[in-house]
């Protein structure tokens, strides 16, 4: 037998949660397929949650000019949109499909209902909520960072704590890493290289091995 899958049970806001409570609001979610490039958020649509069941999301916002800023890419059993459900105004927050995309999606009214049904969700989402504040305190002081190769060796270090493994692979395309690290992606490429030309790192496409973390970390200091 098939272990059961419910999309809420991936979203921290619900996993506290017993099984059944969870079935009850899963009923309330709607499955949907986006391909690649599609927009599952724009700031003109509807607030509603998004989780990702399969495929990946970037979450990304324009700039006066109409440049993209990459904020993060959205991966499986990740979530989106927690915010607006409690009525934050969307002006600039878009999401795009990098791939095919299946998403779970939870309407602003539904998600107010089970506000009141239970009322610990609010506590967790103000946790959360705290959370991603401090994150996005983190990446402004990111770019803050003078030096892209400073960027670029500190997003390497990021991605082998998460991955606890000196092999990690960088969950996006050049050109939107290029976009996360607020350069360009020929700028990337010429750090990327000077990186292996220097022993630090041995790259394969998306793959990269940290050949020297120490060092890696000392060029920071």
């Amino acid at each position: 037998m098939s272990q059961e899958h419910l999309c809420v049970a991936a979203v921290p806001l619900f996993q506290h949660l017993d099984l059944e409570d969870q079935r009850i609001i899963n009923r309330l979610v709607k499955h949907h397929i986006f391909q690649k490039g599609e927009q599952i958020i724009t700031p003109d649509e509807n607030p509603q949650l998004v989780v990702i069941a399969q495929g990946n999301m970037k979450v990304y916002q324009l700039s006066a000019t109409g440049r993209e800023q990459l904020l993060r890419v959205v991966g499986p059993n990740g979530y989106e949109g927690e915010g607006l459900l409690l009525g934050a105004q969307n002006e600039n927050l878009f999401g795009e499909a990098m791939q095919k995309t299946e998403v779970c999606l939870l309407k602003q009214e539904d998600f107010q209902k089970i506000l009141l049904q239970y009322p610990q969700i609010s506590l967790k989402l103000l946790e959360i909520n705290a959370q991603k504040l401090m994150e996005a305190e983190q990446q402004a002081q990111f770019l803050m960072m003078e030096k892209v190769e400073n960027r670029l060796m500190t997003y390497l270090l990021d991605l082998y704590k998460t991955a606890a493994s000196k092999q990690v692979e960088i969950p996006m395309k050049m050109k939107e890493l290029a976009s996360f690290l607020g350069t360009t992606p020929e700028t990337l490429s010429r750090k990327l290289k000077w990186l292996e030309e220097e022993g630090l790192i041995q790259r394969k496409g998306s793959m990269i091995k940290l050949l020297d973390k120490k060092e890696l970390e000392n060029r920071l200091l």
